[in-house]
């Protein structure tokens, strides 16, 4: 089968690369340095779409967000299902469902996004959905954080912190977050492709996290003793201070992906110890 992958020297596109390499005969397209207009997909089956604007810390604009996330993926679809490729799938994300919230996010949660990246990737699905028919099929899915050797952002920072700070003011911590092993995600991808299956699909782990269970499995991955104390008064600081950070640490957003699973007959093949273990070790793919 031959894939076509945008986004390919990415974090997802790097590993899903690597893992199928002998299974796949793959081809990569870049926005940056190749021209829509001579997209070869001469015998591409399914074309997998990574290529994004991801959401940005210090902010980006909305017509950035759409030009990229709206705009370059509905050139790339028209251009695939012209040339006959068969499936499309679409690399989302859970945040076209909301923010942080304490109720799961499920197959069938109403979308109410609230940030301009939510908000392209949830226009990319609808206008998707619109090019599908019997000889073009779309599968979307929506991922919460991703992680992984190599990941950089919020968990890299964290692994940082933990090998750095053997005491830490995150004692007791009760949230509950999904997150999902690059790993079990690419595993999804290949299922979704392997059975030619369209629809939404929900990408997670198997087990929530609290924030202080998170920082516990890194340090047994780093095989690091860590003491982590509840400060009074810690949480409210950082709450009026540090609003965002605030968000990360102690909020939950997790995702019911029991619906998915039962679709495709999906199993994990990582459990989120050992997921951890090799973001921090680097596994052989």
């Amino acid at each position: 089968m031959k894939l076509l992958i945008t986004g390919s020297n990415g974090f997802i596109g790097s590993y899903f690369i690597s893992k199928y390499r002998d299974k796949y005969k793959i081809k990569t397209f870049s926005f940056l340095n190749d021209d829509i207009g001579s997209l070869d997909c001469y015998g591409v089956d399914v074309v997998i779409h990574l290529s994004a604007l991801v959401h940005q810390m210090g902010g980006a604009s909305a017509s950035e967000y759409k030009r990229v996330n709206v705009t370059q993926t509905l050139q790339l679809a028209n251009e695939a299902k012209v040339k006959g490729v068969r499936q499309f799938l679409f690399m989302s994300t859970i945040k076209v469902y909301g923010e942080e919230t304490e109720t799961k996010y499920g197959q069938n949660t109403i979308c109410r996004p609230e940030d301009e990246y939510g908000k392209s990737k949830l226009k990319a699905e609808l206008e998707l959905l619109k090019l599908e028919d019997e000889n073009f099929k779309i599968s979307i899915i929506r991922t919460p954080i991703v992680y992984g050797y190599g990941v950089k952002a919020n968990i890299k920072s964290l692994v940082n912190l933990v090998n750095k700070v053997s005491i830490l003011p995150f004692g007791n911590i009760q949230n509950k977050r999904s997150m999902v092993y690059v790993g079990n995600l690419c595993h999804l991808v290949d299922e979704v492709i392997k059975q030619n299956k369209s629809g939404i699909f929900l990408a997670s782990d198997d087990e929530s996290l609290s924030t202080t269970r998170l920082i516990e499995l890194i340090a047994q991955g780093l095989g690091k003793k860590v003491y982590l104390l509840r400060v009074p008064f810690f949480e409210t600081i950082l709450k009026l201070f540090k609003p965002s950070f605030h968000k990360r640490l102690y909020g939950s957003l997790e995702v019911n992906s029991k619906t998915t699973k039962e679709k495709l007959n999906l199993e994990n093949p990582y459990s989120v110890k050992d997921a951890i273990k090799l973001m921090i070790k680097a596994e052989e793919v």
